[in-house]
Parts: structure tokens; sequence; C-alpha cells
């Protein structure tokens, strides 16, 4: 037990400075040449280890001001310094392409509502368990998805963002994949992108399974290998287990509440739920197939019955010790998505003291964060870096 734990030390200490190690200056300056942008696709010799930790990950790219998954929210969160965009959740089409879309149900992202010649394929499906009712992009061709547009999701929270509703439309992975290696070229630096695979036990089922066809894309772009410049995440392990004999890129698994059970393991029978996961043993058996984690914010520093955070848990010190790296989700500013104590007012859209919550946040070690409004993320970087 005692060598095979050892062993495992070893092994994550490889992993950990393949993704985590990042050489940095006094002021967090990335040290070192930039990736190189060549022809046919750009590709950065560093690896992840290039990229400034805590990374600050532009969530579905800069949706605290642009509607989330869209070629505008990818290219803010660009404009604004992301080291990462989340571009995108992965999900079919009737006719086999991947889209980015925050779920497959796409009625309050989309104007779909608006279209009269797709009122009849609202429907109720059963999706992980829930009765969902709206559009599904696996009923459209992408030919028919084309003719939407996308719209702010939580307008409550974001009324400034209604501004743009109807002006982007529904990007594919190619043209994402396209558009990261035209950004790479015109920034004159790598861009990373960190797409994640949506509800794959769901989707196999249907004929359409995802990991093949982003296997499938990511070689066709040569960017399908260790150090490719594209992490792949799922909030299913078997879907990054997949993945991990499909390519070679750097995979992490999602983790959600403790007490929930991923939406596979609830499908085959497994009874464990995360909490079993962010065990010391949990974390040893991820890291023989992926090379981080991605857990939710509470998993890192739970919160009490009023909302306020409580003493971090030893999830960040048994992860590395695991030899993953951890980036938790997700930041935002506005009041309602703070812990209690960093809260301005009750305004549903109110910033609140975010730099607070990033502060204690950072503090217990993290290796980056999922935020959606990024230029705070490197402004609240940057605070913690000077001390």
């Amino acid at each position: 037990m005692g060598t095979q734990e050892s062993n495992e030390q070893q092994r994550g200490t490889g992993r950990r400075a393949l993704l985590g190690a990042a050489v940095l200056g006094a002021t967090g300056t990335v040290l070192g040449l930039p990736g190189t942008a060549q022809a046919g696709g750009a590709r950065h010799t560093g690896g992840l280890r290039s990229l400034p930790v805590p990374t600050v990950i532009g969530h579905r790219g800069a949706s605290g001001y642009r509607p989330e998954h869209t070629f505008g929210s990818y290219q803010l969160a660009l404009d604004l310094g992301a080291d990462i965009v989340e571009a995108g959740d992965l999900v079919p089409t009737k006719d086999g392409h991947l889209v980015c879309r925050h779920e497959p149900e796409i009625g309050g992202t989309t104007d779909v509502a608006d279209h009269p010649e797709f009122a009849g394929r609202r429907t109720t499906k059963v999706l992980d368990g829930v009765p969902t009712t709206g559009w599904f992009t696996e009923d459209f061709t992408l030919a028919e998805l084309k003719t939407l547009r996308a719209v702010e999701r939580i307008p409550a929270n974001r009324p400034h963002n209604t501004l743009y509703n109807g002006r982007w439309e529904i990007p594919t992975f190619e043209e994402v994949l396209r558009w990261q290696d035209e950004q790479t070229r015109r920034r004159g630096k790598q861009v990373w992108i960190y797409p994640e695979t949506k509800h794959p036990t769901y989707f196999r089922k249907l004929g359409l399974g995802l990991e093949e066809r982003l296997a499938q894309l990511l070689r066709k772009h040569g960017k399908d290998k260790r150090d490719s410049p594209v992490i792949l995440q799922s909030f299913e392990p078997t879907s990054i287990q997949r993945l991990d004999k499909l390519v070679g890129n750097p995979l992490v698994v999602l983790l959600s509440g403790a007490t929930s059970r991923p939406w596979d393991f609830v499908e085959t029978g497994d009874p464990r739920t995360v909490a079993d996961l962010v065990t010391p043993k949990g974390l040893r058996e991820i890291a023989s197939y992926a090379q981080g984690i991605g857990p939710t914010l509470d998993l890192v520093v739970p919160k009490d019955a009023s909302g306020r955070l409580t003493t971090p848990t030893s999830l960040v010190k048994d992860a590395h010790a695991a030899g993953l790296i951890l980036h938790s989700y997700t930041m935002r500013n506005e009041n309602p998505f703070l812990p209690a104590e960093f809260r301005k007012g009750t305004d549903a859209d109110g910033y609140g003291d975010v730099f607070g919550a990033y502060r204690a946040y950072f503090a217990t070690g993290i290796d980056g964060v999922f935020t959606d409004n990024p230029d705070t993320g490197l402004l609240a970087r940057q605070d913690f870096l000077k001390g």
C-alpha cells in the first residue's frame, strides 16, 4: 500500500507539473516564450505549464457581459485577458454535428420560441432523470439551428446582456477550433479552450455518442495530443475514461454537490456519490485516467445555513497529493451568486464584494477558477499575487 501510494505520488507529480506548474514572475507574468502560431493549427510547445496560476477561465466566454456560448462572448473573454475560454458545452444536432450550448434544451438560450416553424418541436423529455420541457438540439439539423440566434439565459441577473439578444448564432465546435487558430495567429500567443461533454450517457442512448465525434474533430485539426491547447471536461467520469482511450488531451472530471451522483453512475448502478470521489481513494482513482478535477466551490469551502463561508475542506491538499490540478467553478460578480458575507444589498443584478470572495477562494490553493467575469478574475489574481 505504501509503495502504491508512493508510485501514485510520483506519477501525480508529473501530471501536476504538466498541468498546474506555472512559471511566474513577481507580478504573475508568465516567463518564457509564448506559443508559436503555425499554419493549419497552432501548437503550443509549453503545455499547460505556461499558464498562470491561479488560472482564470472564461466561463462560457465572458458570459457576465454577453450571451453565453457565442463568438461575442468567447471573443470578449480573450479581449479581457482570460487564460482559457470555456468554448464550449458540447451537444449534438440531429445530423450529428457538435454545437455549443449550455444544455441540449435551447428554449432559454435562443429565440427558438419566436420561430413558428418550430412550434411543433416543443416537447418534454427526461434529461438525466429530470422531466424537461422545451426544444432540444437533437431534434434539429445544423441548418435549422443556424436560423436561430442566442439570447441571455439569466436576464433577471443580467438585464444589460439582453441588449445583445439576437446578435449571434449558435457556434459549432469545428467553428470554435478554426476560431481558436485564427485568434492564436492574430494575437501572437496560444489561445486555450476548455470544452465539456454534456449529458454523454443520455446522448449515447440516442445513438449520438459525443466522445467519438469530439475525438474525430480534434484529430482532424491536430489537437488531440498531450500538449494540445484543448482541455476536455465532463461531469460523467466514464466519459472522461472513454476520452482517455481516444485522445491524449488533458482531462478533467467535474464534480457537483457532495451528495449528488454522476448520471453515468445512476445508469450503471454505481452507488458512489461525489463525496466518495473526493476522498483520497476516490481522487487516486480519478488520477489514473484524468489530470484534474473541476469541483464546485462549495466542495472547497462549504457554506453554513446562512450562506456564509466556513472552514475549507482538505480537497485541495488531497487533490494535489493525488497529482491532480483543481479548477473550481463558478465565480460571478452578482450578489445572488456570492457567499452571504460578500453581498452588497439585495439587487439581483447588483455587484457584491467579489474581490473579497476571490481572496478567500484563492487562499485555499486552488489552481484556477471558472468565472463569468474574466477581467474581475484577473484583477483579483493580481491582488492575490501581490499579497
